[in-house]
């Protein structure tokens, strides 16, 4: 099955095809550094994380850009209020730009920390204001935008098609309802490009319109153009950010450009706690670094790939429990697959062998549907579940070669870790975070061992009370003609 994305441009599925065979150029918006990520980050960017990776182990050429909003603004967005990096610097009685250094740096680390690989460019706007700066002059130029006392304006009535990504026509916004009219605009929707900086605001640069600093969208327009051209393929960020953010990205960019900016729009959908989006203002945010003290990073991934990319996500703690426990199972089955490799010492083969490899040419083609399906992680994740109940039976009814079982701890690595990122390299025991896991994980086959030395002296009354034990903890054992294998229940 080829590739198909849902395109919030045309509100439809659509075949893929890339501007060139073989590469795609994807952007996606990035944070604006001046606090922790938080959980609602993560939804995007594991999201994108494994997107990334399953067009690269398609075999496309894949060059990533996401962008770091580091330079502190006033926008026309009345939503976003006032700049938060120059009033979380005045809080810290720090440089904006050390503020932003620092939240920055915290954000890739708690990227790594959830096993998503870093962007191929991490382009910073405040290192691309002549980029910016350039395309302003080429709007006026062109007579989509105007400049008004030090400040240069979009006319959003300039151009055309501007609503066509969010649906929202221009006459259908009132002025004030939803941004923060100026006197000095033209129409209630144009947005800002350049902002005539005030006396006290910190982070500014010279301009040919007087010292100032640039307006929200303009940033991703010039930073997309430069690095992936004027036009590319995939735009990716969040659906919060649809309008105004990303309507005006694509008015600016196709009115300086004569051209389609992105050909398939993918938004992601939002974090959810109590129905209410997860976010810094209204205080209902986890960061990732609290998050990671309770849960491993494998078990967030599998959280968040639980439902689709374009979905939102319900977040609480018993929906990060469950995903816990749904991720020990799947590391469960690959621990004892890598166990069993460990103790095999030959490699012969049963007459039973082929239901193997005829389940692995069934689970890689189910994985490939579905990811080939706008990305479908939760059915891929299906996949991979009946491969694990497939392989235990192999193993407990020892009708698996050496060969095939190998195999199919390759089909797991693959899938599951290389592009999931929800099996672990060692596959130990998730109960907790790191070091927990596998403590519990060595508490389990020590009381296994002891159960069975009960067995060997018949002391079964022990065996018994061992094994009721286990069952209180959410441990299920599972006897075979190999020995005693375990599962989180």
């Amino acid at each position: 099955m080829s590739l198909t994305i849902y395109n919030v441009l045309s509100r439809e599925k659509e075949a893929f095809k890339p501007v060139v065979d073989g590469r795609i150029n994807l952007y996606v918006c990035g944070p604006t550094v001046y606090d922790y990520a938080h959980l609602g980050h993560a939804k995007m960017y594991v999201s994108f994380d494994v997107i990334v990776k399953w067009l690269r182990f398609s075999g496309f050429r894949v060059r990533y850009v996401q962008n770091i909003t580091d330079v502190g603004h006033l926008t026309d967005d009345a939503d976003r209020g006032e700049d938060k990096i120059l009033k979380r610097a005045r809080r810290d009685k720090v440089e904006p730009m050390e503020l932003v250094e620092k939240y920055m740096r915290e954000y890739f680390t708690d990227m790594d920390s959830l096993g998503i690989a870093r962007p191929d460019i991490s382009p910073r706007a405040s290192a691309h204001i002549p980029e910016q700066i350039a395309m302003i002059e080429t709007l006026i130029s062109k007579g989509n935008a105007y400049v008004e006392n030090g400040s240069v304006y979009f006319s959003v009535e300039s151009f055309k098609e501007y609503g066509k990504l969010s649906g929202r026509r221009v006459e259908e916004n009132e002025a004030g309802k939803r941004v923060a009219v100026r006197d000095e605009k033209r129409h209630p929707q144009d947005f800002a490009l350049w902002i005539k900086a005030p006396e006290a605001h910190i982070l500014k640069w010279n301009s040919p319109w007087g010292i100032g600093y640039p307006g929200w969208h303009i940033e991703c327009s010039a930073m997309a153009a430069k690095y992936l051209g004027q036009t590319f393929d995939i735009h990716g960020g969040g659906v919060d950010n649809i309008f105004p953010h990303n309507e005006g990205e694509i008015a600016q960019s196709e009115a300086a450009h004569g051209v389609q900016f992105a050909n398939y729009w993918m938004l992601g959908g939002t974090l959810l706690v109590d129905g209410v989006k997860m976010g810094k203002s209204l205080g209902n945010f986890t960061t990732v670094k609290d998050a990671l003290k309770k849960y491993t990073p494998e078990a967030l991934r599998f959280f968040i790939l639980s439902g689709l990319y374009r979905s939102p996500a319900d977040y609480s703690s018993e929906a990060l429990d469950a995903a816990s426990k749904g991720y020990e199972r799947l590391n469960t089955a690959v621990r004892r697959l890598r166990d069993e490799l460990k103790n095999r010492t030959t490699d012969e083969v049963t007459s039973g062998d082929t239901r193997v490899q005829e389940k692995i040419d069934q689970t890689r083609m189910l994985f490939t549907t579905a990811m080939n399906d706008d990305f479908n992680a939760p059915l891929a994740l299906g996949a991979l579940f009946d491969f694990a109940k497939e392989i235990n039976s192999a193993i407990t009814e020892g009708y698996a070669s050496t060969a095939s079982l190998q195999a199919a701890d390759a089909t797991f690595k693959e899938l599951g870790g290389d592009v999931l990122g929800v099996i672990r390299p060692d596959a130990v025991s998730a109960g907790g975070a790191g070091g927990d896991a596998e403590r519990e994980a060595k508490l389990v086959e020590m009381l296994i061992d002891m159960r069975l030395t009960a067995r060997k002296e018949r002391d079964f009354a022990r065996a018994d009370a061992i094994r009721t034990k286990l069952t209180e903890m959410g441990i299920t054992l599972e006897d075979g003609p190999k020995g005693t294998s375990w599962r989180v229940a």
